[in-house]
């Protein structure tokens, strides 16, 4: 059974940083790409960063560029989000899913199904 957990999440103020973990589980987590979304409230989902396993390729919407940093741990199956300069307005459900995708001109494999996780609520205030 495949499994996606996030944790990390919590209340920081404004300037502050939080990270994120993504514990995967019952597939081979090295050859897929794993993507962060997060969805303020009344606001549509959003993918925020993406990560190839295997070769280490990473892609971030520019708004997150130079702030947040997404890495894995092979060993233990696990995939991180460093995030930095947080905002009040990036209060939001933080969520990790085997999703991959066309970003920023490369491919990133996505795994022959979607899972997600149940969600990590970061919130930031003034």
């Amino acid at each position: 059974e495949v499994q996606l957990v996030e944790s990390g999440g919590g209340l920081v103020q404004a300037g502050g940083s939080l990270r994120l973990s993504c514990a995967t589980s019952g597939f081979t987590f090295d050859n897929y790409a794993i993507t962060w979304f997060r969805q303020a409230s009344g606001k549509e989902r959003e993918g925020i960063s993406c990560i190839t396993v295997s070769d280490g390729s990473t892609y971030y919407i520019d708004s997150m560029k130079g702030r947040f940093t997404i890495s894995s741990d092979n060993a233990k199956n696990t995939v991180y989000l460093q995030m930095n300069s947080l905002g009040p307005g990036e209060k939001a459900v933080y969520y990790c899913a085997t999703m991959g995708g066309d970003y920023g001109g490369s491919y990133f494999p996505s795994y022959a199904d979607e899972f997600w996780g149940q969600g990590t609520q970061g919130t930031v205030s003034q």
